[in-house]
């Protein structure tokens, strides 16, 4: 009996609204024609600028259900609903989700805004947050590195975005800082040329921009040097180690003695 009421109720209102009816429906599919086609070449704008894959697929998703809601509303006031009470509605909603949601909604912007601006990329060797390694995953919500001890490490993209962030990778080359000290009674000029041949024969050490070497501090028991090698990102370590071990051999070689404490007996 209630089916048949509501039944009469509804044909009553297309009845006295027929047009409106019909010119809703065709809104609603011209308009839901129209939005695929807007969430379609954007995403095509966005590959061709580049933008990642992931956040192309979320910002296309996102636009479109922003643009169907849009439709869906414009559609049943053309037919004479009342949408006043429906947008309020959905505007609470939107607001309580957003609250709810705030520190992933951060995140969420932080993602965008490093995939936008692409501070790093996948490969990457970069320090953030205290933390440095290889930038091995880019999410929408968190960045994963792995750390030169080979432990994986997530950081949320909000404090991410929001902080400093060195990317030793970009330029293509590092400078390794290397300091070892010799003996005051040891010959400065001499102490030099041993470490400059190191350098000069090191293969990873590169030639452009030239390594150097200085005299950095006079020290309480030593003259130390600052050593200053370049290399690109993945041989840094092997020319921080290797240069390290081959100076201290160079030194033994030449008789340059590098303080370190003594112990002298004292015989009675």
């Amino acid at each position: 009996m209630d089916f048949q009421k509501y039944l009469d109720l509804a044909l009553d209102f297309i009845a006295k609204n027929s047009i409106n009816v019909i010119v809703a429906i065709l809104i609603l599919l011209i308009g839901l024609w129209i939005a695929n086609i807007i969430v379609k070449v954007s995403r095509k704008i966005m590959n061709k600028r580049g933008v990642d894959e992931t956040l192309q697929k979320f910002l296309g998703d996102l636009l479109g259900w922003v643009l169907k809601i849009l439709v869906f509303i414009t559609a049943i006031s053309q037919a004479g609903v009342e949408t006043t009470s429906f947008v309020a509605i959905i505007g609470a909603a939107s607001l309580a989700i957003g609250l709810a949601l705030q520190g992933s909604l951060a995140n969420f912007a932080g993602g965008a805004l490093i995939m936008i601006f692409k501070p790093f990329k996948v490969g990457d060797l970069i320090e953030a947050q205290g933390e440095i390694g290889v930038v091995k995953e880019i999410q929408i919500f968190v960045t994963k590195i792995v750390s030169p001890g080979n432990k994986l490490v997530i950081i949320p993209n909000g404090t991410l975005s929001n902080g400093n962030i060195k990317n030793y990778t970009e330029e293509g080359k590092l400078r390794v800082d290397l300091t070892f000290g010799i003996g005051y009674d040891e010959n400065i000029k001499k102490a030099k040329e041993v470490f400059m041949n190191v350098l000069k024969n090191n293969p990873n050490v590169l030639k452009d921009p030239a390594p150097t070497v200085n005299v950095s501090e006079l020290a309480d028991s030593s003259v130390n040097f600052a050593v200053r090698p370049w290399a690109t990102p993945e041989n840094y370590w092997a020319v921080y180690f290797g240069i390290t071990e081959e100076v201290k051999l160079a030194l033994d070689k030449e008789g340059i003695e590098i303080p370190y404490p003594h112990q002298v007996e004292i015989k009675k």
